[in-house]
């Protein structure tokens, strides 16, 4: 698990300064890596959530260098590609870079969600941004019943908002 620590410690450079954005991975790290031991997943799995979580938001600081906002298609068009550069740089494998980059590229595509790890980083972004972002708890109710399907992310939401 040293690579998750080195993948904080580079996603921490790349943010320097950014104390938000930094916070904001952090949050959804450790949200996420909980809802996946809760749900018990796979090891190799639960490390694959453990990573997407860490870089999910790669894409926001050339989102908003390249076309001036962060919105989650400039987020899943540019993270992939920065979140390659960094984790080659770290050592992980290939194929595990192109599961990694295709949560990111995903992580604000709400449909056709397909497997365990996408479920869960979608489900800790949004218990992370509900709160972050002051969104209305009848629109988070609304993304709560649309959106979540882990028991265990459930709870979450229902302990965090008291819903």
């Amino acid at each position: 698990m040293s690579k998750i620590n080195d993948t904080i410690n580079a996603m921490m450079t790349y943010f320097k300064g950014d104390v938000k954005r930094i916070q904001h991975f952090l949050k959804v790290y450790a949200i996420a890596r909980t809802i996946g031991i809760n749900e018990k997943l796979p090891e190799d799995v639960q490390y694959l959530l453990e990573v997407a979580a860490i870089t999910h938001d790669i894409g926001i600081k050339l989102s908003e260098e390249k076309f001036g906002s962060s919105a989650g298609a400039y987020q899943e068009q540019e993270g992939p590609a920065e979140a390659e550069k960094l984790l080659t740089e770290i050592g992980y494998e290939e194929d595990f870079i192109d599961k990694v980059c295709y949560l990111i590229a995903h992580h604000h595509t709400y449909k056709g969600i397909d497997n365990a790890p996408y479920r869960i980083l979608v489900e800790a972004d949004f218990l992370v941004n509900i709160y972050e972002e002051h969104i209305s708890m009848e629109l988070a109710k609304n993304v709560k019943e649309k959106i979540f399907r882990t028991e265990s992310g459930i709870k979450m939401f229902e302990e965090m908002y008291d819903i």
